[in-house]
């Protein structure tokens, strides 16, 4: 199970839409293997995630979602193998079952993978409503000293 807390930025009715985290680089190395320099090449488009759910939410509430890791595993083997598998098809039907020449075989095989990634993408749509609320944080207010104590 995949499980991150998000931050709630819009509730439209049933729409919620929550702010992505900005990507930061893990403990082991701060960044020097190149995950921080890449998360900062795209820093200034602001990601968000829109979801349906009933849950009764306020903008900046806290937001645990989760999502099954088998869904992970078939969304990549949709976005990668299907575009490849299409391409190879698509390439050995032309050469063998049309008979035409090379650029038509590579012309095919285009084809064939463009049409693996429309149905790679086709199929991805579904995938936000697999995406499950687990726990709200309560709104809380902060702590400050009074006077006195």
């Amino acid at each position: 199970m995949i499980e991150k807390t998000f931050t709630v930025a819009k509730v439209e009715n049933t729409l919620v839409t929550f702010a992505l985290p900005k990507p930061q680089a893990c403990s082991g190395c701060d960044g020097k293997c190149g995950s921080l320099t890449f998360a900062k090449l795209f820093a200034n488009k602001r990601s968000e995630l829109t979801i349906v759910s009933d849950a009764e939410l306020e903008v900046g509430q806290k937001v645990d979602l989760t999502l099954d890791d088998s869904h992970v595993i078939k969304m990549s083997l949709w976005t990668y193998m299907v575009p490849l598998l299409l391409a190879l098809v698509f390439t050995v039907v032309a050469a063998n079952v049309f008979v035409v020449s090379e650029g038509w075989q590579i012309l095919s095989a285009m084809l064939g993978g463009y049409t693996g990634f429309l149905l790679a993408k086709a199929k991805q749509t579904g995938l936000k409503n697999r995406i499950k609320i687990k726990k709200i944080h309560p709104i809380s207010l902060p702590i400050t000293q009074i006077n006195g104590d």
